[in-house]
């Protein structure tokens, strides 16, 4: 502000408080006293916006026994005066001396009215043996040292103090509530002094040209003279932030690029869900891990099935589980949102309800479910099936009862700033979706395509999850194969309708990927129903599930290893693909272009395996329907092994798409579902920069990817490469697949905007 030709109190910076000699510190403050006597300084940090932990400003350093008798003189106030000591005083003692305030306003209570000042220094000495200081140079170096730590050795502004008295305030350079380019200053004070009003009005016009954003300016009046403090970033919403950066592009004042850079991308996450109304209080049921946003109310169910009824009956519900599994699938389509006792944000509930956009809170480990009583209990108190709750996405908070919600409006400012940000960005935004109402929301958040259909999602419907158990529980080839077909018709539906939604965009579709077990029943009454319809002894079935289930699922049997156990399986959906691809093609002129993944590969042998079938099926269909299909097969790179062989996967691989969420897994040898126990042990103790579940972990699973591209490239240098795991919508995981060149990433259907706007940041950065 200085540099600005505004009035600023003289002082100094301090760049490194760890270089700061005494005597340089008292030379420093000499050269500034020189022309008054007695001299208070300010301390302020030289922080850029409003950061936790970091000190405010301690001021009236300077102010002693004896100095505080010629302030009083100086503000004609003594009073005030003694008051400005005493909160130095507590100031030094909390901040430079580790006290606490609450003793400090203890003491204010109990003795108000009599020499405060004398019991807080008595007080000082008794609880840090340390005594408050007269001496001014002492005071600085204490609170320039405690400073600097807390504020992680940012520079330190020391300055003269300005002494307004009752005429002082903030204001801001726009209305921070609007946004309107309109000064925000007090009536009052314009009214009371309308050419210092002015003044602050030009003086706020050449901070904000100056550091391009809203800023809040703290201002005092000293002897009819305007004093400007400090100045940062004022604190606005997203709306207000989004507004700033639109006027101020049309203003000239920014670039496009620069507005771009300057938007949180995961702030965008405030326009895309409900919230709840602000005006409305309850009481906290249960506090969890916020995993998917968004506010909901709805009746407590506990399984899928009583989920899938009430939502027939257009009754809102909230599905609340231990945890869930695939076979929940279809009760989380059903309910309005989902709450886990169990897991983190990577659980199956987590990942499955940002996929679907639906709200979701995990790991309320305080929360106790009995199933048989239809119960929950939370905090002493319980709820029961049929009562209503409300979740909150966005903070982890249960509330019982129903609390009203605000909807989400996508504002022109929101669409303008992403319209920028898709000019700016090279790699492509997929979605991962699976029903043809994800492929939707995507497009509508501008989607570029399907990036991960996870083909077993479609299977635990009612009227599929019957054929699909018989083909697990089959004994012969010729019994699956019978089984099969009966899905055959349902699976080409599917894809059908995907291709007509996606209109030509890539739609990327994972072979069959879980263990066989997640698809059978479990519980006894579901074991004897499922006996009875395949006209199977109860004994028998019970084996059979017994012999399906595995020790580790995650490195169990699943992925490329089914097909190559039984490659009708693989042939079906190839088929269901391909039939879906001739169809789509007939009905409007153009064939849609499937990309056909096989998942869990650990090498080119097995990888070829499975693709011979693939391209098996494809052949015949050519010839049955005598049009040319245009397909891609490729692989899901999950396994720290693939990533090492790539160079000769690429020879059969003609796409990778990174399957981060299994790949961190198996290089750091943690389960996504149990770190939340642990996890924060580590990034609070400096072992992991950051949950690697949540960001990419660039030493380790970052050193995989460039092995596996620069491999993959060198052997196929069109080969096509992606990221489809939940770090697909992670801000700093993009930026680092910029960095590698992938073509796209590929994210849940309410993380678009966000990877959309986090893509063009890290394309102008890198680039």
């Amino acid at each position: 502000m200085a540099g600005l030709g505004l009035s600023v109190p003289q002082g100094f910076v301090i760049a490194n408080a760890a270089d700061l000699s005494p005597a340089s510190l008292a030379s420093a403050v000499k050269k500034l006293g020189a022309g008054s006597k007695p001299l208070f300084l300010a301390v302020r940090p030289s922080v850029n916006g409003h950061t936790r932990g970091y000190m405010e400003a301690i001021l009236n350093v300077g102010l002693n026994d004896q100095t505080v008798e010629a302030l009083a003189a100086r503000l004609n106030d003594r009073p005030m005066a003694y008051d400005l000591y005493r909160q130095f005083i507590e100031n030094y003692a909390v901040n430079v001396l580790a006290l606490r305030h609450a003793d400090f306003e203890d003491i204010f209570t109990a003795h108000k009215g009599s020499d405060l000042i004398s019991k807080y220094k008595s007080f000082i000495e008794q609880k840090s043996r340390a005594i408050f200081p007269q001496d001014m140079i002492q005071q600085l170096r204490g609170v320039i040292e405690a400073a600097s730590r807390r504020n992680n050795s940012s520079a330190l502004i020391v300055q003269e103090m300005a002494y307004g008295g009752q005429i002082h305030g903030v204001a801001t350079s726009r209305n921070f509530s609007t946004g309107a380019n309109v000064p925000n200053i007090a009536p009052a004070f314009v009214e009371k002094f309308p050419k210092l009003a002015a003044q602050l009005k030009s003086a706020l016009h050449k901070v904000e040209r100056h550091f391009k954003s809203i800023q809040e300016v703290t201002f005092t009046v000293e002897h009819g003279k305007l004093w400007l403090l400090q100045t940062k970033p004022a604190k606005i919403n997203a709306r207000v932030e989004l507004k700033t950066l639109v006027d101020m592009v049309r203003e000239g004042l920014l670039t496009k690029k620069e507005a771009v850079l300057r938007v949180d991308p995961l702030m965008l996450d405030q326009f895309l869900h409900p919230t709840l109304d602000a005006t409305e209080t309850h009481d906290i049921f249960a506090i969890g891990i916020a995993a998917s946003p968004g506010a909901v109310s709805g009746q407590v169910v506990f399984d899928a099935t009583e989920a899938q009824q009430l939502k027939a009956r257009n009754r809102p519900c909230i599905l609340v589980r231990s945890e869930t599994s695939p076979e929940d699938i279809q009760g989380m389509h059903a309910a309005e949102g989902v709450l886990t006792a169990r897991g983190g944000l990577l659980s199956h509930a987590a990942v499955i309800a940002r996929g679907m956009g639906k709200t979701c809170v995990v790991g309320a480990s305080g929360l106790r479910i009995d199933y048989e009583a239809g119960t929950m209990t939370s905090l002493g108190v319980a709820v029961k099936k049929g009562e209503t709750i409300t979740i909150d996405g966005s903070t982890g908070r249960v509330f019982r009862g129903h609390i009203a919600t605000q909807k989400p409006v996508l504002s022109g400012d929101f669409a303008t700033i992403l319209e920028w940000a898709d000019a700016s960005r090279r790699m492509k935004v997929r979605a991962n979706a699976e029903t043809p109402n994800e492929a939707r929301s995507a497009r509508y958040f501008g989607a570029e395509g399907i990036g991960l259909c996870r083909t077993e999602h479609m299977f635990f419907s009612a009227e599929r999850i019957g054929p699909m158990r018989k083909m697990i529980l089959a004994e012969t080839v010729e019994a699956r194969k019978e089984a099969l077909d009966e899905i055959l018709p349902m699976q080409r539906q599917d894809f059908i309708e995907l291709f007509e939604i996606m209109a030509g965009l890539p739609v990327t579709i994972r072979l069959l990927d879980p263990l066989l077990h997640e698809f059978l029943p479990k519980s006894e009454h579901e074991i004897l129903e499922l006996a009875h319809d395949l006209s199977i002894a109860p004994e028998y079935l019970r084996t059979r599930v017994g012999e399906l289930q595995e020790f580790n699922p995650m490195l169990g049997h699943r992925g490329v290893r089914l097909a190559v156990s039984y490659p009708e399986i693989a042939e079906m959906q190839a088929r269901a693909i391909f039939e879906a691809t001739v169809e789509v093609a007939q009905k409007y002129g153009k064939a849609p272009i499937p990309e056909i993944m096989i998942p869990l590969v650990v090498g080119k042998l097995e990888f070829d395996y499975v693709r011979a079938r693939v391209v098996a099926v494809a052949e015949a269909v050519q010839k049955e329907s005598g049009l040319e299909l245009p397909y891609l097969v490729g692989t899901m790179i999950e396994l720290p092994r693939a990533t090492l062989r790539a160079a000769e996967i690429a020879q059969s691989a003609e796409f990778f798409s990174f399957g981060t969420n299994d790949l961190t897994q198996t290089t750091l040898g943690i389960s996504r579902d149990d770190s939340a126990r642990f996890i924060g042990e580590y990034t609070a103790k400096g072992l992991l920069k950051t949950d690697p579940f949540i960001s990419i972990d660039i030493d380790g699973v970052g050193e995989l990817l460039r092995i596996a591209t620069t491999r993959g490239r060198k052997a196929r240098p069109d080969l096509k490469l992606g990221i489809c795991g939940e770090h697909a919508g992670d801000p700093a995981s993009i930026n680092f697949c910029e960095e590698i060149k992938l073509d796209y990433v590929s994210c849940s259907p309410f993380r678009i905007a966000i990877a959309r706007l986090a893509a063009a940041q890290a394309s102008i950065r890198n680039n």
